[in-house]
Order: structure tokens, then sequence, then C-alpha cells
């Protein structure tokens, strides 16, 4: 095995976010030497890398210059240049989770389809070109309302997403290619985390349970342990390893599913990388989500995925009326409640529903953590000076 610690071996991220950034809280931990790249230079990774570098992560020579400086390469963002992926794997640098995989994932679209070829439940969909596509099927009665509109790339935290139960609501979606989706009658939007590394060893993360903002379309709690039945988190679970065989990924695939009204469980996507429904780790689990990144792709022993009690996250936000230098109100008020941890990724520029951080509430009753959930939604604000 290579000694990754303390070692000329380097890791290669590409995208300097707070996933990024959360993955150097544990790169650290371990003194594992990390370059980054990243089109902004104010990135929160920059702090606590060993080397970054400024530049387009889909633009095919960069990524493949600075792949070429690192022994193995990850990404915290899915929107990089998977042509020069392909070629630094072709040249013997080990690139997890794989373009191959990466690739399935990046286009809604083919994602979609990838779960039809391998009988992975799904919601019902069509796929359009562009709008005038979409608009023609809507007057031919090939398509109708209500549905769910995506565009198949470059949507994240809600944006390239949107419920269409008019014509009037057409109004409002981009000109791109899209696809028009079933709307499923849910009782429950779940996600589990699988992680998997080179030699085969998987493990899954308990069942989560997510609320979303009715406005912002963005998850506003995610819970651990979900408020479900065990026979249904089981059955998520199992899902969740079926998906990740498909994809045949290495590192964490977080898969999000619905809970029909029958009980049954569907997929509604998945991001290969850390995510939002995992933070609440870092708190609540033996072995965090970014560490266990970190362990995968390294083809290290996966850690322990129990909780060790329950946990609550809760995403900060802007405030929808500011937009500015950023300020946390009432944070000291959230830090003098009981098992409060608030997470500031470091971004200087607060915007209207920008992820600005997060707050993980833990509790052996996670009922209680739920109260102090609400508790410190009600109190802490990001707003601009």
């Amino acid at each position: 095995m290579l000694n990754y610690f303390s070692s000329d071996f380097k890791l290669g991220i590409l995208g300097g976010g707070q996933l990024g950034k959360m993955m150097l809280y544990e790169t650290r931990k371990l003194d594992i030497q990390t370059h980054v790249i990243d089109p902004n230079p104010e990135v929160p990774c920059r702090i606590a890398c060993n080397y970054f570098e400024q530049g387009d992560l889909m633009d095919y020579e960069t990524v493949l210059n600075f792949g070429r400086k690192v022994d193995v390469l990850t990404f915290e963002i899915e929107s990089v240049n998977v042509e020069a992926l392909k070629k630094l794997e072709e040249e013997g640098i080990k690139t997890y989770p794989s373009a191959a995989t990466l690739e399935k994932i990046q286009n809604k679209g083919v994602q979609k389809n990838f779960y039809v070829e391998n009988q992975i439940p799904t919601a019902g969909f069509k796929i359009f070109s562009s709008k005038k596509e979409l608009l023609q099927a809507i007057d031919e009665e090939q398509a109708s309302f209500p549905f769910v509109w995506k565009s198949t790339t470059g949507g994240y935290d809600g944006k390239g997403v949107a419920v269409i139960k008019s014509p009037s609501d057409l109004e409002k979606i981009e000109d791109a290619e899209c696809i028009a989706e079933e709307m499923i009658p849910f009782k429950n939007e779940l996600a589990v985390i699988v992680a998997r590394n080179p030699s085969g060893e998987v493990k899954t993360y308990p069942v989560v349970e997510m609320e979303f903002h009715p406005t912002a379309n963005q998850v506003e709690y995610v819970i651990c342990p979900a408020r479900i039945d065990s026979a249904v988190a089981k059955k998520a679970r199992n899902l969740a390893t079926k998906v990740s065989e498909a994809f045949e990924h290495v590192g964490l695939l977080a898969v999000e599913m619905f809970q029909t009204r029958e009980d049954e469980i569907m997929v509604n996507e998945v991001a290969p990388r850390p995510h939002n429904s995992g933070h609440y780790s870092i708190e609540a689990s033996y072995t965090n989500q970014f560490e266990q990144h970190i362990r995968a792709i390294l083809d290290l022993p996966l850690g322990n995925t129990n909780s060790k009690l329950g946990g609550i996250m809760v995403n900060l936000v802007g405030d929808e009326n500011h937009e500015g230098e950023v300020v946390y109100e009432n944070i000291e008020k959230i830090m003098a409640m009981e098992g409060v941890t608030p997470h500031i990724y470091g971004k200087k520029i607060t915007r209207p529903f920008r992820k600005m951080g997060h707050v993980t509430i833990v509790n052996e009753q996670i009922s209680q953590a739920r109260k102090t959930a609400e508790e410190v939604k009600n109190s802490i604000k990001v707003i601009s000076k």
C-alpha cells in the first residue's frame, strides 16, 4: 500500500467549495498533501490545502495539466471535464469516482435512462432537446400537467428544477435540454450514502429524511435516523446498494429517493461525492462522510457508518432580502444551545438562498433534536452588513 501520510503523495481535488473544505478537515487530520483547483480565487478550500490553483474545471487542458501533478484525483462538484479525466486515467492517474461513473451522472437524461436499463425504479419521464420541443409535446398532448421540469445539466441547490402545474409556469423555465418527469405522490424524501473502495468493500449509512423549503426547493432539515419503519429503511439501503453496484463507483454515492404512499422506494437522482444529506455525520457518526470518502478513494478500510446519537442538519442559507458582505446574526444564541455546532463555509458574500453554512444538532432523542433544530432555524439569520 502507498504511504499516504506525511509523505510526497499528492491528492488532487477538482473544485474548492465547502465540500472540498470539509474534505480537507480530514486530509489535515491524516496529514495527506492536497492540491485544489477552482475558477474562483476566494473559495473556502483555499485556506486549508497545500497547493491552490485557479482554473476552469470544464477546460480540457487545465484539468489535464492539473491532474498530471497528483497521484489520485477526486472532485467535489460534477461540472468537470470528463474527457480530461479519461485521458488522465489512460495515463495511469487514478480518478475516483471514475470518468465512466461521472459521465453517466453528469447529464440527468443519461442518468434516468441508466436507471431504466438497470431495472432501478424511478419516476416516469420524457427527455426534450429544447423548450420548444417540450412546448410542442404539450400542444400535441404528448406531455401533460402537472410535471417536474429538470434541466439535464447545470442544476444544483434547487436551480434547474421546477414544478410545472399550468402553462404560465412554463414562462420561468430556461431554454435547454430538459426532462419532464412524472410527479410522484410521496410520503417522504429520503437519502442513503453508499461508500465503496476499489477493493470492493461497500458500506451504507443510515437512511436520512429530508425536509425541503417550500419556495427555495432546497433541503431545510436532514434528519438521521429517518422517522420511517425499519422495513422501509432496509428496502432503501438495499436499493442504494443496488444503485452503487450498477454505477461501479468508488468513493461516496449519495442516493436521493422517494418513499411512495404504498411504501415503495424510487430513485430520484444521485451525486457521486460527499453530499448535503451527510453533513450531520460530522458530529453524529463514528466515521463522517468526508473521512469515509478519503478512505474509499485511497482504498483504505471503510469506517463504521453507524450513528453515535440522533443528528439533524439545518442549512444556513442567505436571507432572501439580503445580498452583500455576510453577517451571522444571533450565532452566539444558537451556540449556547445544547448539542448545537455551527459550520461556516467561508463565503464572504451572501445572496438569497446561497448555502453559507450548516448547523448540526445532536441528541439521543431525535424528537428533541428536531425541536432544537426549529429553534436554531428561527434564531440565526444570514444577512448582509
